[in-house]
């Protein structure tokens, strides 16, 4: 693995999640891997499971790290070839993301979307930029569409917790008060196509994501006829596609309940909004698994560095 952008830089996905749950058993096997060598994570917007657990897969490879918010700590960056510099921007990508190559050995970068213009932010300008003109790998800690490292993350999770062979997997639609990005639905989908689950996606009309994420996965309008016989059921809230970053619906009745959930195992990727996603008595059920998800953020963050380590 030379970089890991979205989930198509995974050359084999099933051989990946057994290593990550491999790692568990001696998380510093690998630690010569790192040794002299430094991440530099650059944040460009909040963080807090992704920033931890990257930063501790990273610790546990031997690696230093170096973690910056890009806001608040740099100079603001111009990411437009041919711009003339004469307002509030002060350094371009070119220079920042060649000066940042000379100090790391991998950058990684978290960068939100906009939600204003979805053709910019299908560009995914941010994180590409830094790819094109960094001189070391570059990893995605999410991107404006994707969040690659989650998806392994849920991934893992499932294997780990899945009691049949082909569990019945269900990404449902939750209500919030907010406009929340497509990047987490967007990857889980992505990775559910890629493993041997029974996939459906339920959500209101109106809230369908990208058609060309979907593809043949199956969806259901109806959340109850979704969720029959569900092992794991996924709760995500995401705003409009259509009308791009809108929220156009908070209907309360799409919040999972424990009577909704079933037997189904409970996943989210957090930070998650109480009896407004999800009813307490869910989170605080021994159905809920989205502690021991977290968790996996390390082992997901770490497979994929120990990757890149190894080919660099």
């Amino acid at each position: 693995m030379k970089q890991f952008l979205d989930l198509e830089d995974i050359p084999d996905v099933q051989k990946l999640i057994e290593e990550a749950i491999s790692l568990k058993k001696d998380p510093f096997e690998y630690e010569h891997l790192g040794k002299h060598k430094t991440i530099g994570m650059l944040f460009f917007n909040s963080s807090l499971r992704t920033r931890l657990s990257t930063q501790k897969a990273a610790q546990n490879l031997g690696m230093k790290t170096i973690v910056m918010n890009i806001n608040s700590e740099g100079w603001a960056l111009e990411f437009e070839d041919g711009s003339i510099m004469n307002t509030n921007t002060a350094e371009h990508i070119k220079e920042a993301a060649a000066v940042v190559s000379q100090f790391v050995d991998i950058i990684a970068v978290r960068a939100f979307p906009g939600l204003t213009d979805k053709e910019k932010d299908g560009q995914e300008q941010i994180l590409k930029s830094f790819r094109k003109y960094a001189s070391v790998p570059v990893v995605n800690m999410e991107s404006a569409t994707a969040h690659p490292l989650q998806a392994l993350t849920d991934a893992i999770t499932i294997t780990e917790f899945q009691q049949k062979k082909r569990p019945k997997v269900v990404l449902s639609w939750a209500p919030h008060p907010k406009a929340l990005p497509h990047a987490v639905p967007n990857s889980f989908t992505k990775m559910m196509q890629l493993i041997d689950v029974d996939f459906v996606i339920t959500h209101p009309k109106g809230y369908e994501l990208d058609p060309k994420i979907t593809k043949e996965s199956k969806i259901e309008y109806d959340q109850e006829e979704a969720l029959k016989d569900a092992d794991f059921v996924y709760s995500k809230n995401w705003s409009s596609y259509k009308n791009y970053g809108k929220v156009e619906n908070t209907d309360p009745n799409w919040m999972m309940t424990l009577e909704k959930l079933g037997e189904a195992r409970f996943m989210h990727c957090l930070p998650v909004r109480r009896n407004v996603v999800v009813a307490d008595k869910v989170l605080d059920s021994e159905q809920s698994i989205v502690i021991q998800q977290a968790n996996n953020r390390t082992s997901a963050a770490q497979v994929v560095l120990k990757r890149i380590l190894e080919n660099n």
